[in-house]
């Protein structure tokens, strides 16, 4: 299986993050989040297209209506087709050191996006929740570095990583409201491993952690907190992942430069590459952003 692994765009990003499977248009939007580059990327065409943005890019999501949400290092941000800004809010208008990271949507189209200090030391980030009428709200407080999200299959549990715990976070989760409770450690990643970053689920309910610093992915079960798989990548940080093509049948892994030295650099060519894998389960969809529904 290890020999499936393709390198899909020879991209060099310096911090590759955030993908999201559009199903209905057969592209994944991914950012670069230091270059400040939203990307999308077709596999039927082999090519990619790329949107520069003002500032640091957290996350994109494709909107129901049209265009996308974006996360920018000041706020969030609606974009239309043409490439128009609008802003939504800017909930962390005060803390200048401060900039979003990555983000998704739930099941029922809200979009989930978090922040983190620019250093990743301090505990000043949080994760905002931004309701199909726009509404933000705040859901967590003292994040030092916001990263992956999940939903589990039953809709029934969010899953959340701040990074420099090495936890994986679960909550209680009420699909109707967005209310989230009972927060548990999922399990634990082990230094050896590397620092947990992005993360998707498929459709058996395992998670798919990227490793930063650790050049790989790892498929966990969340209920015993056991690794069940590990990919290696030929990079040393691996950012996130996300399930796609026309089956879900296709793991696309983003990959990050920012971090490694000259030399390292020299040994890790692909190093903020776009990768895909066939790792012989699906996963479940990448929701888009849904607007007006209660």
């Amino acid at each position: 299986m290890l020999d499936d692994l393709v390198l899909m765009d020879d991209r060099k990003g310096l911090l590759g993050e955030g993908p999201c499977w559009d199903e209905k248009e057969g592209v994944l939007y991914w950012v670069d989040i230091v270059k400040k580059e939203i990307h999308i990327f077709s596999p039927e065409k082999r090519s990619s297209e790329s949107i520069q943005v003002r500032e640091y890019v957290g996350a994109v999501v494709p909107k129901e209506s049209g265009g996308f949400l974006v996360a920018l290092q000041s706020g969030i941000y609606s974009m239309d087709t043409g490439q128009q800004l609008t802003l939504i809010a800017k909930p962390e208008e005060t803390k200048v050191n401060n900039r979003f990271n990555d983000g998704k949507c739930d099941p029922k189209g809200r979009f989930w996006v978090g922040t983190m200090d620019m250093d990743g030391t301090n505990p000043s980030g949080a994760l905002y929740c931004v309701d199909n009428n726009y509404e933000v709200n705040k859901k967590i407080e003292g994040v030092t570095i916001s990263n992956g999200l999940a939903w589990d299959v039953k809709r029934e549990v969010m899953y959340f990583i701040d990074t420099p715990t090495r936890n994986v976070y679960k909550y209680t989760f009420n699909l109707e409201t967005g209310d989230i409770d009972n927060k548990e450690i999922a399990m634990h990643v082990s230094q050896e491993l590397g620092f947990p970053d992005g993360m998707t689920i498929d459709e058996e309910g395992m998670l798919w952690i990227a490793l930063w610093g650790g050049g790989k992915v790892i498929r966990c079960d969340p209920n015993s907190g056991s690794i069940l798989r590990e990919i290696s990548l030929p990079v040393t940080n691996v950012t996130s992942c996300t399930f796609g093509g026309s089956r879900l049948e296709e793991l696309y892994i983003t990959t990050a430069r920012v971090g490694l030295s000259a030399e390292e650099l020299e040994n890790e060519p692909y190093a903020g590459g776009l990768f895909r894998i066939t790792p012989g389960v699906k996963g479940v969809p990448s929701y888009k952003f849904k607007e007006g529904m209660k």
